[in-house]
C-alpha cells in the first residue's frame, strides 16, 4: 500500500509535534473497502477467539466503571454489527496483521509513511487492532505501554489526552502496569483532570497521536463508531519500558522511593540489563489474566447483550 496515499495532509508543524505533543493528522483509510460493513462482518466471522474481546460498559458520563467481558459465539458478522449499532457494547478485534495480510499491508504502509516524515524514527513490534463500538460507549481513563495512534473510520468520538506526568500519571502506577500487576484501565481519575486535557473530536479520516504513556479516555458521540489503533516500539520506547520495569522491581525488592526515570547514560544500560535478567530468569512472574465471560452478544436486546452463566477464559 502506498504510504503517500494514506496521509492526505501532513504539515511540517505536525512532524515537529509528533511524539512530543498530542497531534491530529488526516488520512484516507476510511474510504477503503477493507473497512466496509461486509469486510468487517467477514473479519468477525473468521477471527479466532483469542483475537477478540467484546465488552459491556457504563454509559458516557457515568461515574461507574462497569467493564464486563462477553462473547459473540454462533452469530454472523452482520448480526454482531447490528448489536453494536443498537446496543451498548464495544468489540475489539486484535492483532489483525497476524490473520489477514491486507491489514499487514495497511500497517506497513502507515509506518512507512510516518518514518519517511519523522526523521530517525524506526519502529518495530507493530500492531493493529479494530474497534467497533456502540453509540455513547466509552473507554475509561488509562494509559498504554507502547506508542499509540487512534484512527477514525466511521462515526465521531471525543478523545481526552492528559499529560504523562504526575498527578495524571505517577511512576508507581506506570510500574504496576508494566509489571502486569494491574490493567491499564485501573488508574485513578479525577474529573478536574479534564481541565488539563487536550481534547479531540475525531471525525472519519482523522488520526490522533499523543506522547508515550499519556493517559487518555474516549467517549463516543451518539452514533456507532468504527476505528482502529496502531501501536509500536522504537529503541527509545523500549528503553522507557525497561526503566519502568527495573524501577518497579527495585521498588518492590528494596523499598526505594526516589528512582530515576532517565532513559540515557550509564544508568540506562544497567537498568536495561537488570530488567532483562529479572524478566527472562523468571524471578518476576507476570500475572496470567483470566477473563470472566458472563454475557452473550444478542442483536435482539436493547443493550446488545444478555446474561449467561459465567465462565473463565484464559488468553
Amino acid at each position: 500500500m502506498s504510504a503517500e496515499a494514506i496521509f492526505s495532509d501532513w504539515s511540517h508543524e505536525q512532524t515537529a509535534l509528533f511524539g512530543h505533543h498530542p497531534v491530529m493528522i488526516e488520512h484516507d483509510l476510511h474510504r477503503r473497502e477493507l473497512f466496509s460493513d461486509d469486510a468487517l462482518a467477514d473479519l468477525i466471522e473468521c477471527l479466532p477467539r483469542h483475537h477478540y474481546h467484546v465488552n459491556a460498559m457504563s454509559e458516557a458520563g457515568g461515574n461507574g466503571r462497569m467493564w464486563r467481558e462477553g462473547q459473540f459465539d454462533g452469530l454472523s458478522g452482520h448480526e454482531v454489527l447490528s448489536a453494536v449499532k443498537n446496543g451498548r457494547i464495544w468489540v475489539s478485534l486484535q492483532r489483525l496483521h497476524e490473520v489477514d495480510a491486507r491489514y499487514a499491508d495497511v500497517l506497513d504502509g502507515i509506518y512507512a509513511g510516518i518514518e519517511t516524515r519523522v526523521r530517525g524514527m524506526k519502529t518495530y513490534k507493530r500492531d493493529i487492532g479494530l474497534l467497533i463500538s456502540s453509540p455513547r460507549a466509552q473507554v475509561f481513563y488509562h494509559c498504554d505501554i507502547p506508542g499509540q495512534m487512534l484512527w477514525q473510520l466511521r462515526g465521531r468520538k471525543r478523545v481526552y489526552v492528559y499529560p504523562n506526568r504526575p498527578p495524571f500519571l505517577c511512576p508507581q502506577e506506570m510500574e504496576t502496569i508494566v509489571l502486569g500487576e494491574a490493567d491499564e484501565e485501573h488508574m485513578p481519575y479525577e474529573s478536574w483532570f479534564d481541565n488539563h486535557a487536550v481534547v479531540f473530536d475525531l471525525e472519519p479520516g482523522q488520526m490522533a497521536h499523543w506522547p508515550l504513556n499519556a493517559p487518555h479516555r474516549v467517549e463516543n458521540h451518539d452514533c456507532m463508531n468504527v476505528s482502529f489503533t496502531t501501536s509500536h516500539y522504537t529503541d527509545d520506547l523500549r528503553a522507557s519500558y525497561a526503566v519502568h520495569y527495573a524501577n518497579g522491581i527495585l521498588r518492590r525488592w528494596t523499598g526505594a522511593e526516589h528512582l530515576s526515570a532517565q532513559t540515557s547514560g550509564a544508568g540506562l544500560y544497567a537498568k536495561m540489563a537488570f530488567a532483562a535478567f529479572v524478566k527472562y530468569s523468571g524471578l518476576h512472574k507476570h500475572n496470567q489474566r483470566a477473563f470472566r465471560i458472563d454475557f452473550q452478544v444478542d442483536p435482539g436486546s436493547d443493550t446488545g447483550w444478555r446474561d449467561i452463566p459465567a465462565f473463565d477464559l484464559g488468553k
